[in-house]
């Protein structure tokens, strides 16, 4: 053989071996769209579709991403059952309690700025939390209490972990009935606890939006626009629901046990009006929410854009409560079961709570998995492990209603077996 021929071939395999070599790079590391086996998008599918028909939700929308793209993406049921019109996969949903961690973001952004210290003294920032108090006695009847000065000063980290001793009216007996003698705001009144000392799911995601107003000196819908959601192209995420995208607003309904009836709801507003909440009040997509997602599962940077340090991703999904565990949160008022999964052995990083290892990791997300949810049952997990994320939107009452946690866990369940 030529030399010439000789060195042909050594090229030719040389290449083959680059590109074999190259195939099993991407086998490994997800590689986004189209990623999961026509086969196991099917079995979740009908995991969607097996929610509806047993009446666990009138409509869903579920996502699955890695770090490079989506890998699942589906509907089921209605969006509203009147008209019969079918779920789109673009509706626009209230996802209350998931504004959290987009606050908590905001935080971490502004700790690496250097404007903001986790253990700052709320005070710093804030009038009214100085010289707090903690209920030491409480009489259910009158509402009567007695305190003493707190221990220790509350800080940025106690709001983000939700030890800070400050409560929530719809799962706090003691915080229902002072808010309803005095009517003021969760955060106003004394706190159940040392900061610190307990977990108690709580309005401090509340004060940690007033925080982020205080130190940029902007509102929260304008920071969050111009530092995370345009940044990262999150179109359809605002406090507010323009005129044009209104219709892709689902019906919100109250789960009687049997059937589905419209639950009222504050209107939509469609141009973003303060007063703003970091604890709440944001709208938006699964496709939107999903790219939030992949932001953290990419360290805090997603296609070239730097939003957050990766020294602040990983405090935000490590353990800061310490010894404290999550609890169940009892149902005060009807809007909520008793939550969440977890409870009694989850620990909590900086605005998300962290699976614990158990038995039903073997079949959920796994342990070290960052998430959180909102009232209306929308649903999302970020597993480091395997990678990828997950999200459930639905519009229905009560919170950790049965059905919707069936159609949670049936969902997870059939992602897990496509993605282990």
């Amino acid at each position: 053989m030529k030399r010439r021929d000789v060195v042909g071939a050594l090229l030719v395999l040389v290449s083959a071996l680059a590109n074999a070599l190259a195939g099993i790079g991407t086998a490994q590391a997800r590689s986004g769209s189209g990623d999961l086996p026509a086969a196991a998008k099917s079995a979740i599918t009908e995991q969607l579709t097996a929610a509806v028909t047993r009446g666990d939700t009138p409509g869903v929308v579920a996502l699955v991403v890695d770090r490079n793209g989506e890998i699942y993406a589906g509907t089921a049921g209605q969006f509203d059952i009147a008209s019969k019109k079918p779920m789109p996969a673009d509706a626009i949903f209230t996802i209350a309690s998931m504004t959290k961690p987009v606050t908590s973001l905001a935080i971490l952004m502004l700790v690496d700025q250097g404007k903001i210290a986790l253990d700052d003294p709320v005070s710093k920032f804030l009038p009214g939390f100085e010289n707090q108090q903690v209920i030491t006695k409480f009489n259910e009847a009158d509402g009567t209490y007695q305190t003493r000065p707190a221990k220790r000063a509350m800080t940025i980290r106690h709001l983000l972990t939700h030890t800070s001793g400050i409560g929530y009216a719809f799962c706090s007996p003691v915080v229902a009935k002072l808010q309803e003698l005095t009517k003021k705001d969760e955060w106003e009144l004394p706190l159940l606890n040392d900061p610190g000392d307990e977990w108690h799911y709580s309005a401090s995601t509340r004060v940690l939006g007033h925080v982020v107003e205080k130190v940029t000196g902007q509102s929260l819908e304008e920071w969050y626009q111009a530092h995370i959601f345009q940044p990262l192209g999150m179109k359809d995420t605002s406090f507010a629901v323009p005129t044009g995208k209104m219709s892709r607003t689902p019906t919100v309904y109250r789960h009687n046990g049997s059937s589905f009836e419209i639950s009222p709801r504050r209107p939509i507003q469609n141009t973003p009006t303060p007063p703003y909440l970091g604890d709440g009040g944001l709208y938006s997509t699964a496709h939107d929410y999903g790219i939030f997602i992949r932001l953290l599962l990419n360290g805090g940077q997603l296609n070239g854009k730097r939003i957050v340090s990766e020294r602040s991703v990983k405090l935000m999904g490590e353990n800061n409560i310490g010894t404290v565990m999550v609890t169940q949160q009892p149902a005060v008022a009807p809007i909520t079961k008793p939550f969440p999964l977890g409870a009694g052995r989850d620990k909590f990083g900086l605005g998300f709570q962290l699976t614990a290892q158990s038995a039903d990791t073997q079949r959920y997300r796994s342990a070290g998995s960052m998430s959180w949810a909102g009232i209306y049952n929308t649903e999302f997990w970020i597993d480091p492990k395997e990678q990828i994320g997950g999200i459930l939107l639905m519009q229905t009452l009560p919170f950790y209603d049965d059905g919707a946690i069936h159609a949670l866990q049936s969902f997870e369940e059939a992602v897990y077996r496509s993605v282990r």
